[in-house]
């Protein structure tokens, strides 16, 4: 009888194939006493070389294969075999404590790996798996290991493994590689980007897949639903099959509205936009037909690094964005740190309630100097596209009016500096906070748009922290009462004749979809793989008739009642 062990749904689409159990070499390492620290450091040096050799080659195949921007993981692992904070730690353990290279290139790697896994953010959680990566091949070298050969494979498989690491993945052969299945990582690990890259199927976090599945067993990966089935019956062979092709044929389907403009059954026009993080998420951005960019979040640009990034690296970035654009508007998100995002260089204090505390444009307002600095980079790339600033967090008027003006006064700045700037460029808000919600009419007013961010919305419309488990059945996208928030922004903002949009996860959600068009939102802004799914879902639907649905589902009760409506009458 077949089992099934449930996962995240990283990539999308159904893979059949024997399982391949990827496991990591067995480094036994011991803490020895050395009596030369010198004869350590040659060691060292001669292992950071090899591994910076192996890196450049499987660097150039993942560029030939997976293309430049996810070839730059490869390059982020160079750096850190030449970071001396990372290099220089281990280094002073040797001398210091008279040990093996071996266990102080362990100690290290783990106080390192400790430090991102312990904060609350996903992206820098995953940034641990760079550390192990580059951990893993520096220790082979020094120990003689040879690290598993994955361009060896010659048949088709599905990978098992505890983690898929970049370097795995650069080496797979996607004719013989048809899925992988891990028991750690997210939608935002290198694995789950990697696989969507590969268009392979992908189910990570499982937590015990590793111990689930042995060797040539026959299993399946299903990256739609999250499941990894273990041994298959015919009949469930036979049903995942009919599912993989209804699948293939759903996506030829999509794959043929990549160029259209998104238009309703009543051919009212939608805006599809996507959330990107970094430059090099454009390619499938303009890959899934996206027309525009609804949020860019510049965080990232600020995120693993131990100094701020300066005007010029940032006035690249955004110019990056803006030019491959192409004209299409592009929403950047000025610096959103605090909560579940930190910067250890900005020596911040600890607090009770970080959600609730010092951050997004309460942090931008104290240190101006900072804020400006990215004002100044946004501005200055404002004249190779369509941008429109948006302010995270804003939970006052005064708030939004003094951001508003540093924007106006730097621009001064730069105009009298005899630098160009763009006549005129949107500024907005996020909505996130109830309280712009309840007064939207007024903000309405003064912004030129909102966008409504549904994932803290949500937690602080149901005082939930949604990252924590005991209270995540609180976490409701379609309770009526966000529902009715969502809908005073989008009339606030019609009536003065502005427009509203939305960047949470809800953008996405095919259940949301409906109501949301029922509501009148006017831009979508989701993860770019979603567009071409939502773009085919909207040409099936009418926003004329589902305004009085959406209304309906306002006056109900329960979040799972609007969600049992929406499932019955409203999704095509």
């Amino acid at each position: 009888m077949a089992r099934i062990v449930e996962g995240i749904a990283a990539s999308a689409g159904i893979a059949i194939a024997r399982a391949f159990l990827l496991k990591s070499p067995d480094f036994h390492i011991e803490r020895k006493t050395i009596g030369s620290a010198k004869r350590e450091m040659v060691r060292l040096a001669a292992a950071l070389e090899e591994a910076k050799q192996e890196l450049e080659s499987v660097k150039q195949r993942a560029q030939a294969k997976l293309g430049e921007d996810k070839a730059a993981i490869f390059a982020a692992h160079l750096l850190v075999l030449q970071d001396p904070e990372f290099i220089g730690p281990i280094q002073n353990k040797i001398r210091e404590e008279n040990i093996n290279v071996e266990f102080a290139v362990r100690e290290v790697a783990n106080m390192y790996i400790g430090m991102f896994e312990q904060l609350d953010n996903e992206y820098m959680k995953e940034r641990a798996a760079d550390i192990r990566d580059v951990t893993q091949r520096l220790l082979a070298h020094l120990l003689g290991v040879k690290l598993a050969d994955l361009q060896a494979i010659s048949e088709e498989v599905i990978i098992v493994a505890e983690d898929v690491t970049p370097s795995d993945t650069a080496q797979m052969d996607t004719r013989y590689v048809k899925g992988f299945a891990t028991d750690i990582g997210g939608r935002t690990s290198h694995s789950a980007i990697m696989a969507r890259s590969l268009e392979i199927p992908a189910v990570v976090g499982t937590k015990q897949v590793t111990e689930a599945v042995e060797p040539n067993m026959w299993i399946v990966v299903d990256g739609l639903d999250g499941n990894v089935i273990i041994n298959p019956t015919d009949e469930e062979l036979e049903a995942y099959r009919k599912k993989q092709a209804q699948y293939e044929a759903q996506r030829a389907t999509w794959a043929k509205l990549v160029n259209e403009k998104t238009v309703t059954a009543d051919g009212v026009r939608i805006e599809l936009a996507a959330n990107i993080g970094t430059p090099e998420d454009i390619e499938s951005v303009l890959k899934n037909g996206a027309e525009g960019i609804g949020l860019y979040r510049t965080e990232f640009l600020y995120m693993g690094r131990t100094q701020l990034p300066s005007e010029e690296e940032q006035y690249n970035a955004y110019k990056t964005v803006l030019e491959k654009m192409d004209g299409k508007p592009v929403v950047i998100r000025t610096l959103d740190i605090g909560g579940d995002k930190e910067l250890p260089y900005l020596n911040m204090p600890k607090e009770l309630n970080p959600f609730l505390g010092f951050r997004a444009i309460r942090l931008c307002l104290e240190m101006q100097d900072m804020f400006r600095v990215q004002l100044r980079a946004l501005l200055r790339a404002s004249m190779f596209g369509n941008l429109k600033i948006m302010f995270p967090m804003i939970a006052t008027l005064e708030e939004f009016r003094q951001a508003k003006q540093i924007v106006e006064e730097e621009k001064a700045k730069l105009i009298a500096e005899g630098i160009s700037v763009a006549g005129r460029i949107e500024i907005g808000i996020m909505v996130e906070v109830p309280a712009i919600a309840l007064l939207a009419d007024v903000f309405a007013k003064e912004v030129d748009f909102f966008s409504i961010g549904t994932n803290d919305l949500i937690q602080y419309t149901m005082a939930a922290d949604r990252m924590n488990e005991k209270v995540s059945y609180l976490y409701q996208p379609y309770h009526p009462a966000l529902l009715r928030l969502i809908d005073m922004v989008i009339q606030a903002a019609h009536k003065e004749g502005k427009w509203a949009g939305m960047c949470g996860e809800m953008a996405g959600d095919p259940v949301a979809i409906p109501l949301l068009l029922g509501l009148g939102l006017d831009e979508f802004s989701m993860s770019a793989s979603s567009i071409l799914q939502a773009r085919n879902m909207m040409k099936k639907l009418s926003r004329e008739e589902l305004e009085a649905h959406a209304r309906k589902a306002m006056t109900m009760s329960t979040g799972e009642e609007a969600v049992r409506y929406v499932k019955q009458w409203l999704i095509p």
